[in-house]
């Protein structure tokens, strides 16, 4: 389907957010822009969605996936641990009529053995359970090609280590701001940008 990045934008702000976000697995929604964005890197920068078979790790409410089922990949498959999650996720898709490609699995990532040509993911940056964004990108790049991941620029030097020194190969990193709104009981103020890094990364695990 040929559609302009901001008509897939305003599609992608009809998704609904989750209904009771669990912060021990730093559930938000991902926005937007900052999807449509990731997207349209991935299809026309990279040709890596298109008749693609397309990953999303802890897809949350599905804008990725959604995203990617619009714009043309040949089956998506998004995972979630969470039940609430992958529910209101169908309920976007079918709101969106992005349905058909796309195959909702409610499971832990470690189940997840593909291969894929493409994952795109926004996964837990490891601010409360350390270690969990190193994890997504260990499963990630042992079952796709090519990943598309967002992590927060905080960790850029630690996780350009973790994953040069065996995963793969960064192909190219786009700086990115994202804006979160108020979501847990601690946020005081209404949102809060944070900065994040897009890293696009060849793997060195998986070769097809």
């Amino acid at each position: 389907m040929m559609i302009r990045k901001r008509e897939l934008e305003i599609l992608l702000e009809r998704v609904v957010a989750h209904p009771k976000p669990k912060v021990w697995l730093e559930q938000y929604t991902i926005p937007s822009r900052t999807a449509a964005e990731i997207l349209f890197i991935a299809s026309h920068v990279h040709s890596d969605i298109h008749d693609r078979s397309v990953a999303d790790l802890g897809c949350g409410t599905g804008r990725l996936a959604i995203g990617a089922g619009i714009i043309g990949a040949r089956e998506v498959a998004a995972v979630d641990i969470d039940p609430v999650a992958i529910q209101t996720a169908k309920k976007n898709a079918a709101t969106l009529k992005a349905q058909d490609a796309i195959h909702w699995i409610n499971s832990d990532i470690e189940a997840v053995r593909g291969p894929f040509d493409t994952v795109l993911m926004n996964p837990p940056f490891g601010t409360r359970t350390k270690h969990a964004d190193t994890r997504f990108l260990t499963k990630a790049l042992s079952t796709a090609n090519s990943v598309y991941s967002l992590h927060k620029r905080s960790t850029r030097h630690y996780l350009l280590k973790f994953v040069e020194d065996d995963l793969g190969r960064i192909e190219a990193l786009y700086e990115m701001t994202i804006q979160i709104p108020r979501t847990y009981s601690f946020h005081i103020k209404k949102s809060y940008n944070v900065n994040v890094d897009l890293y696009i990364i060849r793997s060195r695990r998986l070769r097809r």
